[in-house]
């Protein structure tokens, strides 16, 4: 299965606060807050939502096609990517704008804060997927909302099957974009207040929603995730344990990297989720979205461990 990831690359400035926000906020003074917190620690990561994904799934053996755009200041953040099995052939240089930036403050409650500078990812618009080649599935993660629209357009136009991974770029969307973004989606990825906030832009239910997408994921945090089908029971799946907390930027983005890496594998939607929850805690216990490397023997100790020694060795058969 050939693999389009589109959305956000990145660099990502990552920042530790010693303390809670939620301490240093007045609620009779929510209308206007003028805060500045004092941090302890700054990583500058490579980031960016699709190019987390595309690392993951890289890692894990496939080949994705990157897609999105980025400024001159790119080459480097490419040579590491196509070390580790990332087709970056689909990805558009700006002449004019830097490659974004997103800065993200977390306090010690795993709360975070966060500002995200476009900067050439606003050219993102002017990509058109049919010249790259023949593409089995793709993701439609945070970019700009132009390019959202327009690849999730040219996929239902095309036949191709998308996964709509809104995400982030739900708060400046109104309910026409979301629907648009939805429906005839394969898969529906969303966090719990993401679920939450789609339906409610959306004017759909949880069950107008399921009439519209194949396969709705919801990741739950520590609960694990959560995935649904019209007429099915839901599934839970839970979080993989002993997990060593150490920096959440990227973990939905990890959880998406193992979860298509099954699918592609052609896997039960159980074993995806498993696989995604386990890439995730990966990623929890490293500092940045692409600081984790997956050694095979120990990917599938700890599967075997979380989820049991079948789960383990049908991991193991599909893993290079």
């Amino acid at each position: 299965m050939r693999i389009a990831v589109t959305g956000s690359i990145a660099t990502d400035h990552l920042m530790t606060f010693p303390g809670r926000f939620s301490d240093q906020l007045l609620p009779d003074q929510l209308a206007q807050v003028s805060l500045s917190f004092l941090v302890d620690e700054l990583e500058i990561r490579r980031g960016g939502i699709a190019a987390n994904i595309s690392y993951g799934l890289g890692s894990l053996g496939l080949r994705p096609l990157l897609v999105g755009s980025v400024g001159a200041d790119f080459a480097d953040y490419r040579a590491w990517l196509e070390r580790h099995g990332v087709d970056c052939a689909g990805v558009h240089v700006s002449e004019l704008r830097h490659t974004a930036r997103f800065m993200c403050t977390t306090d010690t409650d795993h709360n975070q804060i966060a500002s995200f500078y476009a900067g050439a990812m606003a050219e993102a618009r002017n990509i058109e997927l049919a010249p790259l080649g023949e593409i089995d599935l793709v993701v439609v993660s945070p970019n700009d909302p132009e390019a959202m629209v327009r690849h999730t357009d040219e996929c239902r136009d095309r036949g191709i099957a998308f996964a709509a991974d809104p995400s982030q770029q739900l708060a400046r969307m109104d309910g026409a974009e979301v629907r648009s973004l939805i429906g005839g989606a394969r898969f529906l990825f969303t966090n719990e207040y993401e679920k939450a906030l789609c339906e409610q832009k959306s004017g759909w239910t949880d069950a107008d929603v399921l009439d519209r997408v194949d396969i709705r994921v919801t990741t739950l945090g520590a609960k694990g995730v959560v995935i649904d089908r019209k007429g099915e029971p839901g599934l839970h799946v839970p979080a993989a344990p002993d997990v060593r907390k150490v920096e959440p930027t990227g973990i939905g983005d990890a959880f998406r990297a193992g979860f298509l890496a099954a699918v592609a594998w052609d896997l039960s939607l159980e074993r995806a989720a498993q696989l995604g929850n386990l890439l995730a805690a990966h990623a929890l216990e490293t500092a940045g979205g692409q600081e984790y490397s997956l050694d095979k023997s120990v990917l599938i100790a700890r599967m075997s461990t979380a989820y049991g020694p079948e789960a383990a060795t049908e991991i193991a058969t599909n893993l290079t």
